[in-house]
């Protein structure tokens, strides 16, 4: 069964950086795509960031040229680097990832991420 681990969500002050992680286990080969969803209280969840296994990159326009997310394939890891955070990024961050192989999309269980201004 694939399970998805998130780590590194927190508390930080407007302006700070945090480093969020997400790592797969028990899994059957790559995922087709990783990446990150964010659903802040009383919205829907939407796209932060994903990357392809061809090493394309997607961001929502909201977090362009403040966040930058990474891949370690062969650990079947995806990273995002905050920086800049604004009170307005505040929210759970969750983890996805797509196994073309399987036909399944995977979610972790979600990182809180607080930005204080």
């Amino acid at each position: 069964q694939v399970q998805l681990v998130e780590s590194g969500g927190g508390l930080v002050q407007a302006g700070g950086s945090l480093r969020l992680s997400c790592a797969a286990s028990g899994t059957i080969g790559s995922f087709y795509a990783m990446g990150w969803y964010r659903q802040a209280p009383g919205n829907e969840r939407e796209l932060v960031a994903r990357i392809f296994n061809d090493g394309s990159i997607a961001y929502a326009d909201s977090v362009k040229g403040r966040f930058t997310i990474s891949r370690d394939s062969a650990k079947n890891a995806v990273y995002l680097q905050m920086n800049k955070l604004k009170p307005e990024d505040t929210a759970v961050y969750y983890c996805n990832a797509y196994s073309m192989r399987l036909g399944s999309i995977y979610w972790g269980q979600g990182t809180q991420v607080t930005v204080s201004s």
